[in-house]
């Protein structure tokens, strides 16, 4: 088998840690950005998916058997959601058919299949948790149905293989990521330990009481490759979760713990992120002017908007994985060591102050 990959959005949380898995696997991977992805493991690719001229030219002379895709831009309506997304996958497609090597695309979307977009997250009629691949689509648009059908057409145009990935919360790091809870939570811990400021969870009681669950990226990352060198796993779509449940409740105090700060319990009253933190872009100067640190721009680094949604839904999430573990995919990742680890890159990188830094 030819190990030759591109990865669409490969600067990104999820685009990142696949690199990884794969360049660690002995592949050789391009990485397609924006912007030349600052990573070891990939060979930039830099190109705009919705300039179909300029990303031909672009991916002259490259013929990669895997693609990988976990790109996306957010738009202000659900309607230039489908447009633009749904183009971006179109466009790329169109673009390494000449080639005619891919023989497998993998597509990253996520729960928002089951929750709805953005427009009508997490209202409706909605699926029964935990949520299983077959409860299939909602009757309403959704730019992840318009990614897949691009992916579904091709394929029977090229003959190419696919996978569907949809991961819960991604636990991993990048910066200027657009959804990013990780660094989130550790940016808003950072800015309460030195401000003295309380820790408040910024969810609602469902969240702070359900059971849900999350994925971390080097997790999904592997269940990519799995699914794209596993014949069983050729042409389904599958969930992607760490493996373990928790509720808030629980992970808060963990999370605090970890930063040495006092958790405050949930006492009914909603405070999101976006407005605890509207305010903290001159704090977060001051710290990393304090600390050295490698990023001073917060907006860079948090996405309040996206911690807000993910902890506001009023529903219990939970992902069920049989579909995956039945066809041999048996990973697990315990969710606080995900953020942990994810705290430890953070400090070792600096883009959180070093271990043993005080109020």
């Amino acid at each position: 088998m030819t190990k030759e990959a591109l990865i669409v959005g490969a600067s990104g949380i999820i685009g990142s840690a696949a690199a990884d898995v794969l360049h660690n696997g002995g592949w050789k991977v391009w990485g397609l950005a924006r912007k030349a992805p600052q990573r070891g493991s990939t060979f930039p690719v830099v190109a705009d998916l919705l300039d179909p001229a300029g990303l031909a030219d672009a991916l002259a002379g490259l013929d990669p058997s895997h693609l990988f895709f976990s790109s996306w831009l957010r738009q202000p309506t659900e309607a230039e959601n489908i447009r633009v997304n749904s183009a971006m996958v179109k466009n790329l497609l169109d673009a390494l058919r000449p080639a005619g090597s891919v023989r497998h695309v993998a597509l990253v979307t996520g729960l928002k299949h089951y929750l709805g977009p953005f427009e009508a997250y997490g209202k409706g009629a909605l699926p029964q948790t935990p949520f299983r691949e077959e409860q299939g689509r909602l009757e309403v648009d959704n730019f992840y149905y318009a990614q897949e059908d691009e992916v579904f057409a091709a394929s029977e145009k090229d003959g190419f293989n696919w996978s569907i990935h949809r991961p819960h919360t991604v636990v991993g790091k990048a910066v200027g990521n657009a959804m990013n809870m990780g660094t989130t939570l550790a940016v808003y811990a950072t800015i309460c330990k030195e401000t003295g400021r309380p820790f408040h969870f910024p969810g609602v009681a469902a969240q702070w009481d359900s059971l849900t669950d999350m994925t971390d990226a080097r997790l999904l990352g592997r269940h990519m490759l799995w699914a794209s060198t596993t014949p069983d796993a050729a042409n389904k779509d599958f969930n992607v979760v760490n493996g373990d449940i928790f509720r808030w409740s629980w992970m808060w105090t963990r999370i605090a713990q970890w930063f040495g700060i006092e958790p405050m319990a949930f006492d009914g009253q909603v405070r999101p992120l976006q407005e605890q933190m509207a305010n903290d872009a001159e704090i977060w100067r001051n710290i990393a002017g304090r600390y050295e640190l490698a990023e001073s721009d917060l907006s860079r680094l948090a996405s309040p908007w996206h911690t807000d949604a993910d902890l506001g839904r009023p529903i219990e999430v939970v992902t069920d994985m049989s579909k995956s573990r039945k066809l041999g995919f048996l990973d697990y990742q315990s969710t606080d060591d995900a953020f942990f680890d994810l705290f430890e890159r953070l400090r070792t990188d600096r883009i959180i102050p070093p271990v043993g830094s005080e109020t």
